[in-house]
């Protein structure tokens, strides 16, 4: 057994139906297309979503609100959850990094502080944005507040 003498499995391939090849083929005339109507013609091509003259679903369905694409979504992150980290990890400054590997964001998210909870320790806290009350709050406790 090698190579040069593999073959696919017996009845597992077959030659393709070639159509439209005369009367004496069996798939002449009409060739597979049945009589008149618009897929028998040639350059048919059906819509995406046509369920044959009935309403589309598309079409159906009550349609309301809208989707801003200019928004700006940032995971949210409270003062007491760095509070935690900075404790448990013994850290200075947290950042993206810190939250990253600490499994809160992934690298790909925008991050926004939050004032929830209480914060004692004394760090730098780097994110994309800051609620008032959380910059407020970073800052009273002796720390400081840097914008990525």
């Amino acid at each position: 057994m090698d190579l040069s003498n593999l073959k696919p499995a017996a009845g597992s391939t077959s030659s393709r139906k070639r159509i439209g090849r005369g009367p004496g083929s069996g798939l002449g005339g009409t060739s597979t297309r049945g009589t008149k109507g618009a897929k028998s013609r040639s350059g048919y091509k059906k819509k995406i979503g046509f369920e044959g003259g009935q309403m589309p679903l598309q079409r159906r369905v009550p349609k309301f609100g809208f989707k801003n694409i200019n928004r700006v979504e940032y995971k949210a992150i409270n003062l007491d959850t760095i509070q935690a980290l900075a404790e448990t990890k013994n850290l200075q400054t947290v950042g993206i990094n810190e939250l990253v590997n600490a499994g809160f964001v992934s690298s790909k998210q925008l991050v926004k502080v939050l004032g929830k909870g209480t914060l004692t320790a004394k760090v730098e806290v780097a994110a994309h944005a800051f609620s008032k009350s959380a910059e407020a709050a970073i800052e009273a406790a002796g720390g400081k507040v840097v914008k990525l």
